[in-house]
């Protein structure tokens, strides 16, 4: 009897590549399951089902956790306004950590005791996967094939073609990860530090160009809406081709790595919400909140959401948003999203009384004088006993 494996499939060349691999060359009865995290609807969650039947798999299993996903990740995405190196709103990053949840919780309860997952051996994606098939599952054994083996993207395609597999490669040029929360695009151009994207390798292209005005609302931080909501604002905003861009940061393995993406919708929700909590949040509100959500990021990005201070950084980010609730006014147009203005009932800067370089209500100009005396006492006692200067 053969020794089953659960596969993490994505339906892409390199876990398509490793069916063929782990059926032919190991011998192993292969289970693949898909994790959606919200970027997959119904027809093209079949379509990656039909394919795995295709490649000869002896079981599927398409595991939908975009709520989850939602709920536990994105939603703090959203708390700390965060994008990796000020530019990435970590698409692929965070979802990875749910799928490979999925995919140890689908093999335990299978009781199958051999994972595989098709990552490189020069990305952030094979540690994603194996520290979490450590933590959870440490007494099974993990199976990379394309890492084990360096085999390049042709390679594998030639491959595939050698046990007759019918596919289009041509849609392999340019490596494609699609989530509720963006999606990233790898291709030979992103593998240097000069050259750009072309057009046509993004998923979404301008359909529209005049411009429009929308509303963002939100609740206690949420986007009304939650799930629902970013699917509608990736769609149109792709119309647009807003949310564009290339990463390049620091790896987990210690490389400088580049990746573009395309995540309109998490671009225009972060820029609304960033927009929203400059009126309603206090001055150290947002200073620690920033400073929190920076390490919340990097703990995510390398894999360490399991980490219990990562519960206690969402506790803090979630109290701080009490009073992150109302409405904010963008504008889009072909490549771009701007504020447009923000309504609230806890809007500070109405509440205030005060019109900035205009009027006053709350101080006279005899307080200004006394304020600046003191504010100013330390350094002016410093500068007594220091020559200033440059």
């Amino acid at each position: 009897m053969k020794e089953k494996i659960v596969l993490a499939f994505s339906g892409g060349l390199d876990t398509s590549f490793c069916v063929k691999y782990l059926t032919e060359e190991k011998d192993l009865e292969v289970y693949t399951a898909f994790v959606n995290t919200g970027g997959f609807d119904k027809q093209e969650v079949n379509k990656i089902r039909e394919k795995a039947i295709a490649l000869g798999v002896r079981h599927h299993e398409n595991i939908d956790v975009a709520k989850r996903y939602y709920q536990e990740c994105i939603r703090y995405l959203i708390f700390g306004n965060m994008l990796r190196n000020k530019t990435y709103p970590m698409s692929v990053s965070s979802e990875r950590t749910f799928q490979a949840i999925a995919v140890a919780e689908y093999a335990h309860d299978q009781g199958i005791s051999k994972l595989a997952h098709g990552s490189t051996g020069a990305g952030n994606d094979q540690v994603r996967f194996e520290m979490i098939f450590h933590i959870l599952v440490p007494e099974m054994e993990v199976i990379a094939p394309v890492r084990e083996l360096g085999l390049s993207r042709q390679q594998e395609i030639d491959y595939l073609k050698k046990y007759n597999v019918k596919d289009t490669f041509g849609q392999y040029e340019y490596s494609i990860n699609k989530g509720l929360w963006g999606t990233s695009v790898g291709g030979k151009e992103t593998l240097t530090s000069d050259q750009g994207l072309p057009e046509t390798a993004y998923p979404g292209q301008i359909e529209i160009s005049d411009p429009i005005d929308i509303e963002v609302e939100f609740n206690k931080g949420e986007p009304v809406g939650g799930i629902e909501t970013i699917r509608n604002l990736n769609k149109l905003g792709s119309a647009y081709a807003i949310g564009r861009g290339i990463h390049v940061g620091e790896t987990i393995i210690g490389i400088k790595g580049r990746v573009g993406f395309e995540a309109a919708g998490p671009i225009m929700i972060l820029q609304a919400h960033h927009a929203l909590e400059k009126h309603v949040l206090t001055k150290w509100q947002i200073y620690w909140k920033d400073q929190l959500a920076e390490w919340y990021g990097m703990m995510l990005h390398e894999g360490q959401l399991l980490d219990p201070v990562m519960r206690n950084i969402e506790t803090f980010l979630k109290d701080t948003q009490e009073t992150v609730t109302g409405k904010v006014s963008l504008k889009l147009r072909p490549y771009s999203c701007s504020v447009e203005g923000v309504s609230s009932p806890y809007d500070l800067m109405n509440a205030s009384g005060a019109k900035y370089g205009e009027k006053h209500n709350g101080w006279t100009g005899e307080d200004v004088k006394g304020f600046t005396r003191i504010i100013s006492n330390p350094l002016k006692i410093y500068y007594s006993l220091n020559k200033f200067g440059r």
